[in-house]
């Protein structure tokens, strides 16, 4: 999630049901140059990135231990479906926030040190103790219960903890990727996730696992956001980048699947068609880090590929969430939608059937940032239109309680 800060970017990201099996079609039409449709299925595309696997514990799946979602009202279940932005650096300015968190079962929320909507350079970010006294006030509000707490720091330019708030300097992933050392990203991500934790901070929305196929996209290769253009770097320099996270506890969000670095144009500004120039090659980081056990939460793009899915950008298709990310490449994790309040969403459906259909596509916990335009009722708006989806019946009950189990897997790995 950028904001205007971040080079003064604003906006984010754009553009069901064409069934699996046309998508498989699909992939397999376009060709993977050195790596076939089968071998990506298969994880024979690549060999071990340099130093082999890293071994951890596998991220929280889906399939095993009794769901939240038994004791909870349906109301409550969706509260557990929502990472929401706010404004306030203090309890006190914070107060509605803490009131969803109390009251409503608000699930997460993501910190910003920024304000886009008013062009503030105040949001929720001051100093390493006012971060970590305000994160403890947000968990205290949910009494006992897993709160996820989550920050973009990727690095550089895309760091919301920074120098100027008191907090190290960060490097960005084209310089990790250029150093190429990842026993090195290891050390250094290890710093970062320590930085996370002793404010309170649990969820990096990190790393950017897309391959830099096109180094002038504006919102990708041109910020350094992405390790380089060969998978196996790729790779090899997220797994070690998680892995300094794991040593010290900290969760992370792969992005953004299934791939934003071929991409001509910017998501917060409008439509991003990469029909023409995605690359199926874009899906092996994800892939491999699947297949290692290495993703705790994979987050979504907002890029449409009529290839893929002639009707719905890639955070709103059931074919791409469910489809390939779940079925082909076996997921059964928390997936997370990038920011559903973007203007290029916003203007093609309108909130209420972006809510829906993210939640028709697969996603468990949807991300209103706050950041492109500012509600402060959102999260009893969203719960309202999601109840009125279930109780109408275009949503299953079902369907909220396998993200709520999800999220339970997610949240009893770490609060």
């Amino acid at each position: 999630m950028m904001t205007r800060d971040d080079l003064r970017l604003t906006r984010r990201r754009f553009l069901e049901v064409a069934g699996w099996g046309a998508v498989a079609a699909a992939l397999a039409a376009c060709g993977l140059g050195r790596a076939s449709t089968s071998q990506i299925a298969s994880g024979s595309a690549l060999p071990p990135p340099s130093g082999g696997p890293i071994s951890l514990t596998p991220g929280p799946s889906a399939s095993a231990s009794p769901s939240a979602a038994a004791g909870l009202t349906l109301r409550q279940q969706i509260g557990r479906m929502l990472l929401v932005g706010f404004r306030g650096t203090t309890p006190a300015e914070a107060a509605a926030t803490l009131a969803d968190i109390r009251d409503r079962e608000l699930g997460g929320v993501v910190l910003f040190d920024f304000d886009t909507p008013t062009g503030s350079p105040l949001r929720n970010i001051v100093s390493p103790r006012q971060v970590s006294d305000l994160v403890a006030a947000l968990r205290n509000a949910a009494a006992g219960r897993p709160l996820i707490v989550a920050v973009d720091e990727e690095g550089d330019r895309v760091a919301r903890l920074d120098p100027r708030h008191g907090f190290p300097p960060t490097l960005s992933a084209a310089a990790l990727g250029a150093r190429n050392d990842p026993a090195f990203t290891r050390r250094y991500a290890r710093q970062v996730a320590t930085t996370l934790g002793q404010v309170g901070i649990g969820l990096n929305l990190a790393p950017v696992a897309d391959l830099n196929l096109n180094p002038s996209n504006p919102i990708i290769g041109a910020l350094d956001r992405s390790f380089g253009a060969d998978p196996r770097l790729v790779v090899a320099q997220a797994e070690a980048f998680i892995a300094g996270h794991r040593d010290v506890g900290i969760r992370t969000a792969v992005k953004h699947f299934p791939g934003h670095g071929s991409a001509a144009g910017d998501t917060h500004l409008g439509v991003v068609d990469v029909t023409t120039v995605w690359k199926p090659i874009e899906l092996e980081p994800f892939r491999r880090l699947i297949a290692d056990q290495l993703t705790d939460a994979v987050l979504t793009a907002h890029v449409f590929n009529a290839t893929l899915d002639p009707r719905h950008p890639a955070t709103l298709s059931r074919p791409i969430v469910t489809g390939i990310l779940r079925s082909q490449l076996g997921w059964d994790g928390v997936v997370i939608s990038d920011d559903l309040q973007m203007g290029a969403i916003r203007a093609q459906y309108g909130y209420a059937e972006a809510v829906a259909l993210a939640i028709e596509a697969g996603i468990d916990l949807l991300t209103i940032a706050n950041q492109q335009l500012y509600e402060e009722g959102i999260v009893l708006r969203t719960i309202d239109l999601i109840e009125g989806f279930v109780r109408s019946g275009r949503i299953g009950p079902a369907r909220i309680a396998d993200s709520v189990t999800r999220l339970d897997r997610f949240n009893a790995a770490r609060a």
